[in-house]
C-alpha cells in the first residue's frame, strides 16, 4: 500500500510540474492521518512557488488519482501533506506480501564463527543469534541464501591448547581422553586454553614449545595424519568440539548452517595466493615476515606470513574470501562480527582488492559491540573470566524460574534471543537476565505472552471471523497499526536491522492491550469483525517472532 501511493504521489509530481522525486511517506500521528509527505516543501524552491499553495495543488490531483483508495488528503502547517486511507483499502493492505527485496539473489550470510577447542562464548551467541534473524530477513526478501559458519582449527589458539592438554596427561597419551567426561568437554577444553594462554604469556620456554606445536598442527594438515599419538588428541578434541557447537546450535533453535568451513580448509589457498601477490608488489617482505602496508590507503600495515613462515588470520581471511568467491560466486556476502575486528577486516579486503576486487565489492562486514553482564562487566576468555553461552542461557533460567517455577525452556530462550536482537546492531550489549524474562516489560517472554493471549481468546469462541465493512474508530487504529508490520519488515530485510520487528511488536501488543481493554470481542454485536481482528493480530505477531527466531507458543 505504501510503496503504491508513493509511486502515485510520484506520478502526480511529475505530471504537474514536469519534476522527479523521490517520495518517501512517513507515519504521522494518527490524528492527522494514515501517511504525510512533504514533497510541497520541498519542490517549492525549484518552482519558486509558495509551499502551502504547491501542497494544494497536489493534494487536489492526489485526491482525484485516489478517489477510492484514499479518504481523506488534507494540507497541514507551511505545506505538509496528509493522507487518510479508505477502510478497504487499509483492509487489503493486510493481506500484501512483503517486498522481495533480493529476488534471484544469491547471498551467502557468515556468523558464529566460534574456533574449535574453545566453548562458546557470550559474543559467539549474540553473533550466532542476530545473525540468524539477519539471515531470516535475507529468506523474507527473498534472497537464494547460504548460510556459513568459519572456525579457526588451526593456529596459536589450538597450539596453546594443545599444548596444556599434552601437560595435562603428562605427556602425548591420547588414551587419557576417555576419561574426560562428556558432559564437560567443552568446559575441560576451554580450562586448557587459559592454561596454555596463561603459560604462552608469562612463561618464554612454554612460549617457544608452543610455537612448535603451532607448526606440528599445520603439519598434521599438509600431511593427512591421523594416526600419531599427538594426531589423535588433535582430531578427537576437533570433533568434541564440533559436536558440542552442533548441540549448542539446536538447543538455541537457529535454523542449520548450509556448512562449517575450518580455518585449515582455506590456508592453502591464502598462502598460495599471498605468495603469489607478493611476487606482484601487492606484499612485501618485512623483518623476515609477509605483510601489507596499508597506510598509503589510510590504513594500517599487518602481517599476512610471520616470520616462522607460517600464515596469520589475515591470510586465512584472503583464502576464505577467495573460496567463498569461487564456490558461490555470489551476488552480496555478509560477515557478521564484533567491532574490535573493523579495521583489521579493512586492512585485509584492501589487500584482496588490489588482485580480486570484484568479490570484495560484493562483500559487507556487519559489526557489533561487546557483551558485558549487568554492571559492564567485560568478557574474555584469554583471562580466564569469560562467561559462556551456556552460562547466559543458565541465568536466564534461574531467573525465570523466580517469577514462575513453571517457566518453559522456549521461555529462555525468547528472553535472550529478545534481549540480544532489540537493540540495533553495532553497540555494547548490557543483559540484565531479570529484566529479559519480565513478563510486564518490554521483552521476549511479553511477547510470547501477547501471542498465547491472542490465541485463548480465539480458542474461547467458534464462530466466524469476518474483516471487511466499515470500522469503527478502536477497530480502525488497531489495523492501522497492523498494516505498519509489513513495512517494518520491508525496511528491516533492507538494512538488515531485526531491531525495528522488535520495536514494532512491542508497540503492537501495547496497542492491542488498550483495544481490548476498552472494546469487548466475544459475546458483541461486532464479535465477527473484532475476532478477525485478534486473528490478524495473532497471526503478525507469530510472523514477527518467527523472522526474530523466536518461539511464539499458544498458551503460557
Amino acid at each position: 500500500m505504501k510503496e503504491r501511493f508513493e509511486l502515485a504521489i510520484q506520478a502526480v509530481v511529475a505530471d504537474l510540474f514536469n519534476q522527479t522525486v523521490t517520495i518517501e511517506l512517513t507515519r504521522p500521528d494518527e490524528q492527522f492521518g494514515d501517511y504525510a509527505t512533504n514533497v510541497a516543501l520541498q519542490l517549492a524552491k525549484p518552482l519558486n512557488q509558495n509551499p502551502r499553495q504547491v501542497a494544494e495543488t497536489i493534494a487536489d490531483a492526489i485526491r482525484e488519482k485516489l478517489s477510492g483508495s484514499t479518504k481523506e488528503v488534507t494540507v497541514a502547517g507551511p505545506g505538509f501533506i496528509n493522507l487518510t486511507v479508505a477502510d478497504p483499502e487499509l483492509l487489503r493492505a493486510l493481506d500484501e506480501p512483503f517486498t522481495q527485496t533480493y529476488a534471484g539473489q544469491n547471498i551467502i550470510a557468515e556468523y558464529s564463527d566460534p574456533n574449535p577447542f574453545k566453548p562458546l562464548h557470550a559474543g559467539h551467541l549474540y553473533t550466532t543469534l542476530v545473525g540468524d534473524s539477519i539471515a531470516r530477513l535475507i529468506e523474507a526478501g527473498g534472497a537464494n541464501l547460504t548460510r556459513l559458519n568459519y572456525g579457526g582449527d588451526v593456529g596459536l589458539h589450538a597450539a596453546k591448547n594443545m599444548w596444556a592438554i599434552c601437560k595435562y596427561f603428562g605427556g602425548e597419551t591420547p588414551e587419557k581422553l576417555a576419561e574426560i567426561d562428556p558432559e564437560h568437554r567443552a568446559d575441560w577444553l576451554g580450562e586448557r586454553y587459559v592454561e596454555g594462554n596463561t603459560a604462552y604469556e608469562d612463561d618464554e620456554a612454554a612460549k617457544l614449545e608452543i610455537i612448535e606445536y603451532n607448526k606440528r598442527i599445520y603439519g598434521l594438515h599438509d600431511s593427512g595424519d591421523h594416526a600419531s599419538p599427538f594426531a589423535r588428541i588433535y582430531w578427537t578434541c576437533r570433533e568434541w568440539s564440533y559436536e558440542y557447537f552442533a548441540k549448542l546450535y539446536e538447543q538455541l533453535g537457529v535454523k542449520p548452517f548450509n556448512r562449517m568451513i575450518p580455518e585449515s580448509e582455506v590456508t592453502p589457498l591464502g598462502l598460495a595466493t599471498v605468495k603469489e601477490q607478493l611476487e606482484k608488489g601487492v606484499y612485501t617482505q618485512s623483518d623476515g615476515a609477509v605483510v601489507f602496508k596499508g597506510e598509503p590507503f589510510g590504513l594500517h600495515t599487518r602481517v599476512f606470513i610471520n616470520s616462522q613462515g607460517l600464515p596469520t588470520y589475515e591470510t586465512k581471511d584472503v583464502g576464505l574470501l577467495l573460496t567463498k568467491w569461487q564456490d558461490y560466486h555470489f551476488d552480496r556476502s555478509l560477515i557478521i562480527t564484533a567491532n574490535e575486528q573493523s579495521q583489521y577486516m579493512e586492512v585485509v579486503y584492501k589487500s584482496i582488492e588490489q588482485f580480486a576486487p570484484e568479490p570484495v565489492s560484493r562483500s559487507q562486514h556487519l559489526t557489533h559491540g561487546v557483551v558485558k553482564l549487568t554492571g559492564g562487566v567485560k568478557m574474555s576468555s584469554r583471562k580466564g573470566n569469560t562467561v559462556q553461552a551456556v552460562d547466559i542461557l543458565a541465568a536466564a533460567t534461574t531467573a525465570a524460574q523466580k517469577i514462575s517455577d513453571k517457566a518453559s525452556y522456549d521461555t529462555v530462550l525468547a528472553a535472550v534471543k529478545y534481549a540480544f536482537i532489540k537493540p540495533r546492531i553495532g553497540g555494547d550489549i548490557i543483559y540484565d537476565p531479570l529484566e529479559s524474562v519480565s513478563l510486564e516489560g518490554n521483552s521476549g517472554p511479553y511477547l510470547q505472552y501477547a501471542h498465547a493471549r491472542a490465541c485463548s481468546i480465539l480458542a474461547k469462541a467458534e464462530a466466524e471471523t469476518t474483516l471487511t465493512g466499515e470500522l469503527d474508530a478502536a477497530e480502525r487504529s488497531l489495523v492501522r497499526k497492523l498494516t505498519e508490520y509489513q513495512e517494518v519488515v520491508n525496511r528491516s530485510v533492507a538494512e538488515l536491522l531485526p531491531h525495528h520487528i522488535c520495536t514494532y511488536l512491542y508497540e503492537l501488543a501495547q496497542d492491542f492491550n488498550r483495544f481490548y481493554e476498552h472494546n469487548r470481542v466475544i459475546g458483541d454485536p461486532r464479535q465477527t469483525v473484532r475476532l478477525a481482528l485478534v486473528r490478524q493480530y495473532a497471526t503478525v505477531l507469530h510472523g514477527g517472532l518467527t523472522l526474530l527466531g523466536i518461539p511464539a507458543p499458544t498458551s503460557m
